[in-house]
């Protein structure tokens, strides 16, 4: 049966074939042959070697012939630095974010939205933990951690309203399990200037979010505190770490607002 057509004509459907297998490759399967990608996407195997052979053709993968997959190559990464480089705020918070993250001994990260998900842009770690360690690029939910809620809870009604329609389609039944818990960040989130996560995407690790009210090229980017539960106590957490992620939030505020 053929692949119905998009309602938007303007919709290029194989530039999105082609992201759709970009977007297959992960930490966890960082390689992936032709038949994977094809039971990923739910594209034909013919379409699917067409795509690779012209993703391979543009570096944007490369062919592991001892492995005989693919993975994905270096011009991957230089289509995102032009991005990175342009997010001043990241030069003007990384040395605070170092600072608090040595002193509470956890990480300190900054994080915008990818569609249904948080993406850390840059990221501070005060532990040594090899099992826990936020990096550049890595992508988490946004209902169970503190970083997504804090952008869902500044996030004005009808464009949280659509981000949560588009998890609630990719993942149903997860706005009805996190719902309290959202309430309770905007709450928060108004009241003390923090969102909180105890435990609900990593059982050992509980955070604090602060949104930066600053918008970057109209993306709102939100702060990070993740200590480990066995290094703080809860009440450490909302009475010590949560305020100083505020002001260290405003300060960033500060210093963005007074640029030229």
């Amino acid at each position: 049966m053929p692949a119905a057509r998009h309602p938007d004509p303007d919709f290029a459907t194989t530039l999105q074939h082609g992201l759709q297998v970009l977007h297959c490759f992960t930490v966890g399967e960082p390689a992936l042959g032709n038949k994977e990608l094809s039971e990923r996407t739910g594209l034909s195997k013919a379409t699917i070697s067409r795509l690779t052979y012209t993703l391979a053709a543009r570096g944007l993968v490369v062919f592991d012939a001892h492995l005989r997959r693919y993975r994905l190559g270096s011009t991957a990464l230089t289509i995102g630095y032009p991005l990175m480089a342009s997010l001043r705020i990241r030069q003007v918070a990384r040395g605070r974010m170092k600072q608090l993250a040595d002193e509470v001994g956890g990480s300190v990260s900054l994080g915008m939205r990818d569609r249904t998900r948080m993406v850390y842009v840059e990221t501070c770690r005060g532990h040594d933990l090899s099992a826990w360690r936020p990096d550049i690029g890595a992508a988490v939910p946004m209902l169970p951690t503190a970083m997504g809620r804090g952008w869902l809870a500044h996030a004005p009604q009808q464009l949280r309203d659509a981000v949560l329609a588009q998890i609630e389609a990719s993942e149903p039944g997860q706005v009805r399990l996190y719902e309290a818990d959202l309430a309770r960040a905007q709450a928060d989130l108004k009241r003390k200037g923090f969102c909180v996560s105890r435990g609900a995407w990593r059982s050992d690790v509980q955070a604090v979010g602060v949104p930066i009210r600053i918008p970057q090229d109209g993306e709102t980017l939100v702060l990070n505190c993740g200590v480990l539960t066995s290094r703080l106590g809860p009440r450490q957490l909302e009475q010590g770490v949560g305020p100083r992620l505020v002001a260290l939030a405003r300060s960033v505020e500060a210093d963005l607002d007074a640029a030229p």
